[in-house]
């Protein structure tokens, strides 16, 4: 994150994670995410 701050996820986890962030993949395993964006206000 912008701040400093540093997350590792795993599969399996669910997550949100807003602006400031970058992201990397570790090891050799393939990495498959879904994004939802805008879904809070889908069904709204």
């Amino acid at each position: 994150m912008n701040d400093g701050r540093e997350f590792v996820l795993s599969a399996g986890d669910l997550f949100t994670i807003g602006p400031g962030h970058d992201s990397w993949v570790v090891g050799d395993e393939p990495h498959v995410s879904l994004h939802f964006m805008g879904a809070d206000e889908y069904a709204t």
